[in-house]
């Protein structure tokens, strides 16, 4: 009965090595991916990289009235914000395929 023990936990650690590198794997590719956040129907856009990094910014022409500063300030917060929701979106949908159904604390 040991023997079956043994076989099925070198069966259950291949699984496991397997889910590390798939999930090594899915957040490289997440790493790579780049969302766009809008704000003022698309006047300012925000563009956010899998590693939260904010890698550009986009103002149209039409924004820019210095009296009108802090609108424009809050559509750029508005904007960066809606790109980093959808890539928290983005990243629990991929990484979330992972742990459906374990219960694994810190991830």
């Amino acid at each position: 009965m040991m023997r079956g023990g043994m076989g099925n936990m070198q069966k259950m650690m291949k699984q496991m090595q397997k889910m590390q590198k798939d999930m090594q794997k899915a957040q490289e590719e997440l790493a790579e991916k780049t969302i766009e956040g809008t704000a003022g129907g698309g006047m300012v856009k925000v563009v956010v990289n899998g590693q939260k990094e904010i890698i550009d910014v986009k103002i149209k022409e039409e924004v820019v009235d210095p009296e009108d500063i802090e609108m424009l300030q809050d559509l750029v917060l508005a904007a960066t914000n809606d790109a980093l929701k959808q890539m928290d979106e983005l990243t629990n949908n991929t990484m979330g395929q992972f742990t459906k159904g374990l219960n694994i604390p810190g991830l």
